[in-house]
């Protein structure tokens, strides 16, 4: 009977233990993840760029150090240097499998550098004790790719557009310039060579040395230190080439001279008009990771460039290009197997604006020393001719680079070169004395032949003023509008300001224009008649008459209301991108009448023409040229006399069929003690001789 029992328990047992045993390995095999999520989790891996965890997860030949070392170098090297983004794997499928491996094949699908890549591929997938392992080989990364292949990431650069005047003559473009670098291991006597480089290019010691301690430079290494302009044997070739042509063979020769230094011919944003246009046309600047982040997909790589200001700037979408790339798998010998993906480069669009390069040039030149800006519009159809901000600097010098020592020089200039004048508000002074004779014969305050009397040169509404006195500098007989422009009378236009009253002016003005953006490419400062929301007070009012007080206006802004007195009363729209079919736009229509233009045109054709006009010396027998001068006062209080003048001219051809129709503003901060508003008109008058003389 013990016998028997022993028998049954023995079977029991057994039982038991296969149960068990059955159980776990269901366990286990219920636990262990799928082929299918074993593909799945590998690849995305891929773009948060864990290698580590990749490796993991496959058979590789070897259990060494090195062999996960290549694996982490392979794939990172390749999947980061294509950039993989937005990686997907689907349509899975798991084939018949043999003994213990498992086939799986795949879509795959990524974007690129190149474009989007899709394929279908397979993975022999080995079960193990810890679960499915991968079996790696080279065409995991791409089917068709082998041990010995490499992937090949070519980039086709794309052209930047440039920037023509009207005349399609380049004002932004590349050029060829000369690289000048230094060969380290061929570098003699290093620190009488550098003192020498430090006096031929002007370039702190210590900046060549930075650059030479950069981790990348080897003995052989190419090291660039500055870019300087290329000479064309061409150039020396012709007879009478420039002196500067000479000298800068001269100091490359010497360069030259230097053992370890060489030149090199390289590829930069050229700007043809250098300081005349700088702060029209900006200029570009190398990409910044900051930039990167702001401009994603984009087109945009670390060796890109980027518009910082200006049209550079303005027009960054459209000039800057994208690059072409290709990817391809190339055998161990170079050759190309197969082009994995490709995108065509795509080259920037030239822009053309209105400017005339001629007359930009002619205005920075007389200009160029003085604190001020100039506008040059064609008053009938809008077009922009010139921009001008003085004093200036050389954009190219962002190009071929600056110094530190230089950057803070321009910052810390007491003349603010960099400082863009023409898009800022000034007060107007005389300049402003047409609007205001426009606006009281528009609102009926006045007619243009009532007289207001002659007060001499000294006036005040009455006592209530204290001791404020509005004062001008000539008397004249009889005191009507036209002669008080001719003649630029203060007094005529501050009791003309208060016979309109505030709140006309205030409206008149709003109508205008004030306190509101142009409808210009370029944003412009608001010009504005009150520091407040309005004219406060009497005396106020009265100055504004003649444009001080606290009106502020800017130069295109005043250039676009004078186009009224040539387009019966119709403000002309301004604008800088060019048309072959020019035809002006109206901005604000009907703002005077085409009687009041008439009558406010004999006054500013008398400034120029009338013997007595402030702006005499602009006079020209060939053409009829109309105007105004202006001198704001710049002062504490009306008995400072160390207060500052800014001296204006807006000038404009009255001649309906001039050939070359022109309205130009000028505007210098300082010119107490120069001549005063007459400095300004001499200046003009200058340009408009070589503008005209072809008319």
């Amino acid at each position: 009977m013990k016998k028997i029992i022993v028998t049954i328990v023995s079977v029991l047992l057994v039982a038991t233990v296969g149960i068990t045993i059955y159980m776990v390995r269901e366990m286990h095999l219920s636990k262990k993840e799928k082929p299918e999520e074993i593909i799945v989790k590998y690849m995305s891996y891929i773009e948060k760029k864990e290698y580590d965890a990749m490796y993991s997860m496959i058979r590789a030949n070897s259990e060494n150090s090195d062999s996960k070392r290549n694996f982490v170098n392979r794939n990172s090297k390749i999947y980061e240097g294509i950039e993989v983004k937005n990686l997907k794997i689907d349509n899975i499928k798991v084939e018949n499998s043999e003994s213990d491996n498992v086939i799986v094949s795949y879509n795959m699908t990524f974007e690129t550098i190149a474009g989007e890549v899709n394929f279908r591929n397979k993975v022999t997938l080995i079960d193990t004790e810890d679960g499915y392992k991968i079996l790696w080989n080279d065409n995991l990364i791409f089917p068709e790719m082998e041990e010995t292949d490499k992937v090949k990431v070519s980039t086709i650069k794309a052209e930047r557009g440039e920037i023509e005047d009207r005349n399609g003559k380049m004002l932004a473009g590349k050029e060829i310039a000369s690289l000048v670098g230094i060969v380290p291991g061929k570098l003699k006597h290093k620190k009488e060579s550098l003192k020498k480089l430090k006096k031929i290019l002007n370039i702190d010691i210590e900046t060549i040395k930075n650059k030479l301690e950069a981790k990348w430079v080897k003995e052989d290494s190419f090291v660039p230190i500055t870019i300087i302009p290329k000479i064309d044997e061409l150039d020396l070739m012709e007879m009478g080439f420039k002196e500067e042509v000479q000298k800068e063979q001269k100091r490359q020769k010497k360069l030259l001279n230097i053992p370890g230094v060489m030149l090199s011919d390289t590829e930069i944003r050229s700007y043809e008009l250098e300081e005349a246009a700088a702060h029209l046309i900006g200029y570009v600047q190398r990409v910044t990771a900051e930039d990167l982040k702001q401009h994603p997909k984009e087109g945009y790589n670390s060796n890109s460039v980027i518009g910082r200001s200006g049209m550079e700037g303005l027009f960054e979408k459209r000039l800057n290009g994208k690059d072409g790339h290709k990817i391809c798998i190339v055998d161990e010998d170079g050759n190309i197997k197969k082009t994995i993906a490709s995108i065509e480069e795509q080259d920037g669009e030239n822009i053309q604006l209105t400017i005339d390069s001629n007359l930009q040039k002619l205005l920075y030149e007389e200009f160029k020393k003085d604190k001020g800006c100039s506008v040059a519009i064609n008053p009938y159809t809008g077009e922009v001719l010139a921009l001008v901000s003085t004093p200036s600097y050389d954009n190219n010098d962002f190009i071929r680079g600056m110094s530190s020592k230089q950057w803070d020089a321009l910052n810390h200039d007491k003349d603010k070169p960099l400082y863009n004048r023409f898009r800022q508000v000034w007060c107007p002074g005389s300049t402003f004395k047409p609007v205001i004779a426009s606006v009281g014969l528009e609102t009926g305050a006045f007619q243009e032949n009532d007289d207001f009397g002659n007060e001499g040169l000294s006036w005040q509404k009455d006592s209530s003023w204290g001791s404020y006195y509005v004062t001008t500098l000539h008397e004249y007989e009889p005191v009507i509008m036209k002669n008080a422009l001719i003649y630029s009378d203060n007094i005529y236009f501050a009791k003309a300001a208060l016979k309109i009253g505030t709140n006309n002016l205030m409206k008149s003005l709003d109508n205008i224009g004030f306190y509101q953006d142009m409808p210009f490419e370029i944003l412009m400062s608001q010009s504005q008649y009150s520091n407040t929301d309005k004219i406060e007070t009497e005396v106020q009012l009265a100055d504004s008459g003649y444009g001080q007080g606290q009106i502020l206006v800017n130069p295109l802004h005043l250039a676009s209301i004078y186009t009224a007195f040539l387009n019966n009363g119709n403000i002309i729209k301004p604008y800088l991108t060019y048309k072959d079919d020019a035809k002006g736009e109206t901005w604000i229509p009907h703002v005077f009448s085409g009687d009041t233009v008439y009558k406010v045109m004999e006054g500013l054709k008398g400034v120029i023409n009338d013997s007595n006009g402030t702006a005499r010396s602009a006079h020209r027998e060939d053409i009829t040229l109309a105007g105004k001068t202006g001198t704001a006062e710049l002062k504490a209080t009306k008995e400072d006399t160390e207060g500052t003048e800014i001296g204006w001219f807006a000038v404009l051809t009255a001649d309906k069929d001039v050939k070359k129709p022109i309205l130009i503003v000028s505007m210098v901060e300082n010119v107490k003690g120069i001549g005063g508003s007459g400095y300004v008109v001499n200046k003009d008058s200058a340009v408009l001789n070589q503008y005209l003389k072809e008319n």
